[in-house]
């Protein structure tokens, strides 16, 4: 069962989550009731996936305000704009938008903020464009909470705003109509950690309540669109809180029915994976950063607009665009980590800290936060990723480890010295930032103290959590197909990992990084695959190995078997 030693993997310390021994059971499946336990769960009702579950959107602070202005838009058939966010959060709540609000009769059209000319959010200059088109209404999705100045603009024009967003607010809020934000002061939604797109379900939901009421029909099924949902939240790395599973489960199975938009599959497609065992995993590292690529390089607006289609042709073609920023990107990607190959704790700034703060040359804007958070991964540091705009301006990503909340230590910067920071948002665990660039060596030392002084009790050192080990007979199809199949996992709610140790009987390399092994412990033989083992010498294969792994199900045609895949490995010397 669980690890009382803790073993080393590529420099970090291997713990196991506990599992409390007195706890009553949860589920039938020994291996599954132990990995719930360790997540926290406690009851059977806590799994319950039934929409009846879902927190009561009467809770959310601000939807009496923001829904009457809705009804007074639909009735007076007010031209309403959406403006976005250019992530995947923000596409999704947008689309979800125009399809929400336009099946309840509202006259509305988007407009996302290109990042390379408006910046994130509602700025002025947004408020200044959008003005041309002489809108009634504004809807900010997935932003605007830190609008202070882009709303005032925007009254003072004579339109109306309202605010959704998820992000955490400053102590002055922005004077619009109304605000919908689970984590604005007063606020008793229970579900804090709801991602933007959420937010905007739950004010859909609250709608269609009062259009029920005063007898308008027809009203579009909500639950046709939780896919959007289920791919914001996993996308936004927001934490899978009760609420959020719920809605992420709910999402995976539209999608695994084939009833998901058709640029949803049409993504899968053309990443070559099957929608039909579609799973979180996917949504966070298959179909999001192909709808992120998008708003990385270009314009987010192709996102949005594949969202919207129902042509499987259109969508087919536009997550083929899609696909070709995404491999763009990944290439500005490797080109900037390789300027960074050599990092460690001690050359950053000079010395060993408790953060990484880094600057390049010409780097991109849009991949900057991917950046950042490879050097978190690698560094088990918050790191912060900071590209010039100009002569005296810099924009930064932020990205942060459990334990340490990244937009509480920008907020104490910004307390320290006021004159450092232009502007910043964000949450726990992302953030983005400008600063002067005249500012960096002071920000970098405030942002250090502020680590230091902020963070939980052993964050900073180098460990990884797993579920411990497995026993010889545990690790088979049965339990990788139920784990495959529970969950759903994600932020705050990990996918299950292990630690273990095998002897191997063979193995190549591919495309010089990747190993793909064949393994044994006792009798047994097994398959695996160790992606990124650029620290191990591609010269030879090693005798043994150990390191954290996922249970996973290996289908090739119409086979399916147990296959390990490792996420961290090491050449072992452990006698297995």
């Amino acid at each position: 069962m669980a690890d009382t030693s803790s073993p080393v993997v590529a420099g970090f310390e291997v713990r196991s989550r506990p599992v409390p021994e007195s706890a009553d059971p949860v589920h039938s499946n020994p291996l599954l009731n132990r990995l719930y336990l360790a997540r926290g769960i406690r009851s059977v009702d806590e799994l319950n996936t039934d929409l009846k579950r879902l927190e009561n959107y009467q809770a959310l602070k601000g939807l009496e305000q923001a829904v009457a202005l809705l009804d007074k838009a639909r009735r007076e058939q007010w031209k309403v704009i959406i403006v976005g966010d250019y992530d995947t959060d923000g596409a999704t709540s947008t689309a979800l938008a125009m399809l929400g609000l336009g099946a309840m009769g509202l006259n509305i059209d988007f407009v996302l903020p290109n990042r390379f000319e408006f910046g994130y959010g509602l700025s002025v200059a947004i408020v200044e464009h959008v003005a041309q088109q002489s809108p009634d209404l504004i809807i900010t999705v997935d932003n605007g909470i830190a609008s202070i100045d882009g709303v005032a603009r925007a009254k003072s024009l004579g339109i109306k705003v309202l605010v959704t967003d998820h992000h955490l607010p400053a102590q002055q809020l922005p004077n619009a109509d109304a605000i919908v934000n689970p984590n604005q002061p007063g606020c008793g939604f229970a579900s804090k950690a709801a991602c933007g797109c959420t937010v905007l379900y739950y004010l859909l939901i609250s709608f269609r309540a009062l259009l029920r009421e005063q007898g308008v029909s027809p009203l579009p099924n909500l639950g046709a669109w939780l896919d959007l949902v289920a791919l914001a939240t996993i996308a936004d790395v927001v934490p899978l809180d009760k609420n959020n599973r719920l809605l992420v489960y709910q999402g995976l199975q539209r999608i695994r029915a084939g009833k998901a938009r058709a640029g949803i599959l049409a993504l899968f497609e053309v990443a070559g994976r099957d929608w039909k065992q579609a799973r979180s995993l996917d949504m966070g590292f298959v179909v999001g950063p192909r709808l992120n690529a998008a708003g990385r390089l270009d314009d987010m607006t192709l996102g949005v607009q594949l969202l919207l289609t129902d042509d499987p042709a259109k969508a087919r073609s536009l997550a083929a665009q899609l696909n070709d920023f995404n491999v763009e990107r990944r290439q500005i990607e490797a080109s900037m980590l390789q300027e960074l190959e050599h990092l460690d704790l001690e050359s950053v700034n000079g010395r060993g800290q408790a953060s990484a703060v880094v600057t390049g040359e010409n780097w991109h804007e849009g991949v900057i936060g991917i950046v950042a958070s490879r050097l978190k991964d690698r560094l088990h540091r918050p790191v912060v990723a900071l590209s010039s705009v100009d002569d005296q301006l810099m924009k930064g990503s932020a990205r942060s480890v459990p334990g340490v909340h990244l937009r509480d230590c920008l907020d104490w910067v910004a307390t320290k010295d006021k004159t450092v920071l232009e502007k910043f948002g964000g949450h726990a665990m992302a953030a983005g930032l400008t600063l002067a660039a005249t500012k960096l060596a002071i920000f970098t030392e405030l942002f250090d103290q502020a680590v230091l002084e902020l963070s939980e009790p052993e964050a900073l050192l180098p460990h990884l959590m797993t579920d411990g080990s497995l026993e010889d007979s545990e690790v088979n199809l049965e339990n990788a197909l139920a784990i495959e199949q529970a969950g759903p996992w994600g932020q705050h709610f990990p996918e299950p990992s292990f630690y273990g140790a095998w002897q191997v009987l063979d193995g190549r390399w591919l495309q010089g990084k990747h190993l793909k092994l064949t393994l044994k412990k006792h009798k047994e033989e097994i398959s695996a695959i160790a992606f990124n083992c650029t620290h191990l010498s591609t010269n030879e294969i090693p005798a043994a190995v150990h390191g954290i792994y996922q249970l996973s199900c290996n289908r090739f045609r119409d086979n399916i078997s147990v296959q390990l895949i490792f996420n961290r490995i090491d050449a072992s010397a452990l006698v297995v």
